[in-house]
């Protein structure tokens, strides 16, 4: 087939998403007779998809000087924030820095309210997310989002509306980051996005849920994503990630066999792919599983494997240390994690570590100090499980220090809400406690749907034993099995 054949059917391909034919066929194509720029945008989107990233920087560069060359300013620089986009989410800094200074250049000359004036207002607002200038990067997000609307370009309004959502976030406004990550939703939902923004929106609202451990939208986001990704079965760069997201929601919910399987494939898709936060995901979430599962040797490796794609494996590597007698490397681990960790977001997922190893110890005032700050932040972030994790925190702080009818209170809030949030194994670990509380105050524990009389230890806000929360929750059954 010739040059022109080989174009038409690599068009076709991208249009039915199927990447890896249209990679081969524009690849033949170009090698024919040179490929006009929008087809090198097209090629380098494919080779995107499929994790070549070296590939899709070439074909953009190629695309951006053609643009240029045709005295096309704005097409020029739309290519030059791709490929600056391309080269920070791979860590090259300067390199990134040098296509925006392009891009500016290129739109010297265009009006302020053209859309990929937009797309580099948006460049500025994740550089201020960076240096922990949220107000300064939302308000950018929000003015970039304007111009999108105004030029009636929706990827522009969905990049702005996710970084936007990211900012607020941080920020502690999570009702109105949810409002954002949902607006830009419906554009995806809508098939108004191209892919590569589709993929980018998707994972970054996701990050930003679990940011705030909104388990809810991340387990609903997460199975469309699951759809999305199906639909392109070649697709390398976001389907990985996608199964680590997932990985992350069969855990939480306690499937956690099919919690491994799916992050052992997230690690076998993004094994050729240079997405290295992800490739470590994948095997930070294994380890997870494993230690849990009580299979300290698989979880020593795959926490290693984590840390040798540039993850810092903790708080499970602690945690792992803990159960495996290794207190004083536990100890360490927490204490120094905690001590280098200033963003309050990034504090919530080590203080409940630093609580269970804190108490482990002894070390009462340590654990209390970590169990406070982590009320702080839930009050302030207030999802459903940041409050559950910091209610079970706040409850074995107050049980270990004899304050058993507080404990109780507390622990059964964070049992209501991992009940309500499907996750079994939090919610087990919690009713121990409970437990425990009931038995320092030598009450009889009732059963959890009991009609008498709620005392510190008859949960009044119990569901009913045939709601689905106590129908799916394999309290008191062996680690790794689940009820139908």
């Amino acid at each position: 087939m010739g040059g022109d054949g080989e174009l038409v059917r690599g068009r076709e391909a991208a249009g039915r998403l199927a990447w890896a034919d249209a990679y081969a066929a524009l690849s033949l194509a170009d090698q024919s007779s040179s490929l006009a720029a929008e087809d090198l945008e097209l090629l380098a989107t494919a080779a995107y998809l499929l994790g070549r990233v070296e590939d899709c920087l070439r074909a953009l560069q190629r695309a951006q000087q053609l643009h240029a060359e045709a005295d096309e300013s704005r097409r020029a620089a739309r290519c030059a924030f791709w490929l600056a986009f391309h080269l920070g989410s791979a860590g090259e800094l300067a390199q990134a820095g040098g296509w925006l200074a392009r891009a500016n250049r290129l739109l010297e000359h265009e009006p302020p309210d053209c859309a990929e004036r937009g797309l580099l207002l948006l460049s500025l607002a994740v550089q201020h997310i960076l240096a922990g200038d949220n107000a300064a990067a939302q308000e950018l997000s929000a003015r970039a989002a304007g111009i999108g609307r105004h030029a009636g370009d929706p990827d522009l309004v969905a990049l702005a509306l996710h970084v936007q959502g990211r900012a607020l976030v941080r920020l502690g406004r999570v009702g109105e980051a949810m409002a954002a990550f949902d607006e830009a939703m419906v554009a995806v939902v809508a098939g108004e996005l191209s892919p590569v923004v589709v993929g980018t929106v998707y994972c970054s609202m996701l990050e930003g849920c679990q940011e705030v451990l909104e388990w809810r939208r991340a387990r609903e986001w997460t199975e469309a994503l699951m759809a999305w990704c199906g639909k392109q079965p070649d697709m390398v760069t976001f389907s990985g990630r996608c199964l680590v997201h997932r990985a992350e929601v069969l855990h939480l919910n306690g499937a956690w066999p099919e919690s491994v399987e799916e992050a052992r494939r997230a690690g076998e898709r993004l094994a050729h792919a240079a997405d290295s936060w992800a490739t470590g995901g994948a095997f930070y979430r294994q380890a997870e599983v494993y230690r849990v599962l009580g299979d300290f040797t698989a979880a020593e490796d795959a926490y290693q494997q984590a840390s040798r794609w540039g993850l810092e494996p903790q708080p499970g590597l602690a945690l792992l240390r803990l159960a495996e007698g290794r207190t004083d490397a536990a100890q360490a681990a927490s204490r120094r994690l905690v001590a280098e960790t200033t963003d309050r977001l990034g504090r919530a997922k080590l203080l409940p570590a630093q609580v269970e190893i804190m108490l482990a110890v002894g070390d009462l005032q340590a654990a209390r100090d970590a169990a406070g700050e982590l009320t702080e932040i839930a009050e302030r972030y207030d999802t459903l499980a940041l409050r559950a994790v910091a209610d079970h925190a706040r409850g074995a702080v107050l049980l270990a220090e004899g304050d058993a009818r507080a404990a109780v209170v507390a622990l059964r809030g964070a049992s209501a809400a991992w009940r309500e949030l499907e996750a079994p194994y939090e919610a087990a670990r919690v009713r121990v406690l409970v437990g425990l509380g009931c038995r320092a105050l030598g009450t009889r524990r009732q059963r959890p749907w009991s009609w008498r009389r709620p005392g510190p230890c008859s949960p009044s806000s119990a569901r009913h034993p045939t709601s689905r929360g106590w129908r799916h929750s394999p309290i008191g059954r062996p680690p790794g099995r689940r009820t139908g």
